[in-house]
């Protein structure tokens, strides 16, 4: 079967030929349909994030992935179901305490693998193989953006974490800032849709699709050249709910400045090591004096799956139809890796229904 893998020391994708795996007791066969390509599989590419797989010179690429159950293996799956997989594995030394408590999602980095990301093969190849309570089944009007499950999973749990911080008093958010006009900040923002204001930073000139996507959804769009993050409170308004998804490390300390009294920020970026100077004085006073909280989120486990294939469902068509800018073959998956002014979110098409 077709491949697209990471191989050591090239950053560029290549197709190579590989045997269709054999599904294990309680695991199933799945034919692949598409699979999304985002940030961290650039970075992937690039060796800057994550690592191959025990003894393998290469890494099958891809976590976003939407297929079709072909053999059940006498899992309760059934033929023809669509699933979509989970992204966390048990470590190489077998499952821990949050394998069994079912809390996959919140193991540090040393105690999980990531398939296409950290020590696992992902899922972009013709066939993959996965445990059964891996894959959450989706309608089938869903599969040609099955794909977009997991990145809206991951917004679905930092969601879910920040209200809980907030769960220990009335808190009724009515304005929101995200910061990234990527396709998980962008994402987001339509998962917003129930405050009165929204507010999306970037970094684009007009004309600009994402711009245009921003706008549509009623949201302001804030150019961080023109007001950047710690200026936010003073133009527009402290938010009740800041959502990061830049990867910037100061925005990390910023999102407290632009929170309102009550407010939580959610961080989900993944930055380098960068030491620059903060006023910790300042920065811990404002934390402390309006009661504002930050939560760091990343991964997503089957609940969060389930909760993003109802909200999937819930998007306007016009909202994924110019959010999905490229689907490409096999032959040309390269290209869904490559960047533009144009690009925004892009797909590996392996087969369809």
């Amino acid at each position: 079967m077709d491949a697209v893998v990471a191989r050591r020391g090239a950053t560029a994708p290549t197709v190579i030929d590989k045997p269709r795996p054999e599904p294990d007791d309680g695991e199933a066969l799945v034919r692949t349909l598409r699979v999304g390509v985002d940030g961290t599989d650039r970075e992937v590419l690039a060796g800057t994030h994550g690592g191959f797989p025990d003894g393998e010179d290469h890494l099958v690429l891809g976590h976003e992935a939407v297929g079709v159950v072909v053999d059940p293996n006498g899992t309760d799956l059934a033929a023809d179901d669509v699933v979509v997989p989970t992204v966390r594995r048990p470590p190489a030394d077998g499952a821990n305490g949050y394998f069994e408590r079912g809390q996959e999602d919140m193991a540090p980095p040393d105690r999980c693998r990531e398939r296409g990301i950290d020590g696992a093969h992902g899922f972009m190849a013709e066939y993959f193989t996965s445990p059964a309570a891996t894959l959450v089944e989706i309608p089938e009007s869903l599969a040609p953006l099955g794909f977009l499950v997991e990145p809206v999973s991951i917004s679905e749990k930092a969601i879910e974490h920040a209200y809980a911080s907030r769960s220990a008093f009335d808190w009724r958010p009515e304005s929101a800032l995200v910061l990234g006009n990527g396709p998980l900040g962008l994402i987001t923002l339509a998962m917003l849709d129930g405050y009165d204001r929204t507010y999306c930073v970037g970094r684009r000139d007009r004309p600009d699709p994402t711009v245009d996507i921003i706008e549509r959804l009623g949201a302001t769009y804030v150019d961080s050249r023109e007001t950047p993050v710690a200026s936010f409170a003073a133009v527009h308004e402290p938010a009740d709910f800041v959502y990061e998804a830049t990867g910037h490390a100061k925005h990390a300390i910023e999102t407290v400045a632009a929170l309102a009294p009550g407010g939580v920020g959610a961080l989900l970026g993944v930055p380098e090591s960068w030491t620059f100077e903060v006023d910790g004085g300042d920065f811990h006073k404002d934390m402390v004096m309006n009661n504002k909280a930050l939560v760091g989120s990343v991964n997503s486990a089957a609940g969060h799956f389930r909760a993003a294939a109802d909200r999937l469902a819930g998007f306007p068509s016009w909202f994924t139809d110019a959010l999905v800018t490229d689907v490409v073959g096999v032959e040309g998956a390269a290209e869904a890796f490559a960047t533009d002014e144009r690009t925004i979110k892009t797909a590996v098409e392996f087969d369809t229904l």
